[in-house]
């Protein structure tokens, strides 16, 4: 299934895995957001309403795009200025696009909540034996054995 969402003053055709560059939105990498306005859905041929098609993404990062130099010349003035520009965009995943939301990450949370208790004694154990290890002595560079001048 594809969809047309509209971000950033732009339009981008996607598809579920896609990747894009967008105008820059807020989050961190890993953070999970939607896309709200969708103007066309369809699978192949046949269109599907668009007001009930969500598109799920995921942050991949948030980076500068490239270069654009600005070169300003007035001839016979002798003015000249340059001036770069890095626009500032944020990297997509598509995790989904479909018709209502599919709420199949709230039981790998809730899987994720019943399984914090154990990890927690674990990490609790880890600093103590970290302190309880004794340090080992630290490596010395030997010299290495000089040569014996060659003969002339």
């Amino acid at each position: 299934m594809f969809a047309v969402v509209r971000t950033g003053g732009k339009q981008y055709r996607v598809a579920e895995g896609d990747k894009i560059a967008v105008e820059k939105l807020g989050g961190e990498a890993g953070d999970t957001i939607t896309l709200g306005d969708v103007l066309l859905a369809g699978e192949g041929d046949s269109m599907a309403d668009a007001a009930k098609v969500t598109v799920s993404a995921e942050i991949i990062a948030q980076a500068k795009s490239e270069k654009v130099v600005v070169f300003k010349k007035r001839r016979r003035h002798n003015y000249r200025r340059k001036a770069g520009h890095r626009q500032q965009m944020t990297l997509l995943r598509i995790t989904s696009v479909g018709e209502g939301s599919k709420k199949k990450a709230a039981p790998k949370k809730e899987e994720a909540t019943t399984e914090d208790a154990p990890k927690a004694d674990t990490r609790e154990a880890a600093p103590k034996a970290k302190a309880e290890a004794p340090k080992k002595a630290a490596a010395t560079k030997k010299a290495p054995a000089s040569k014996p001048a060659a003969k002339k």
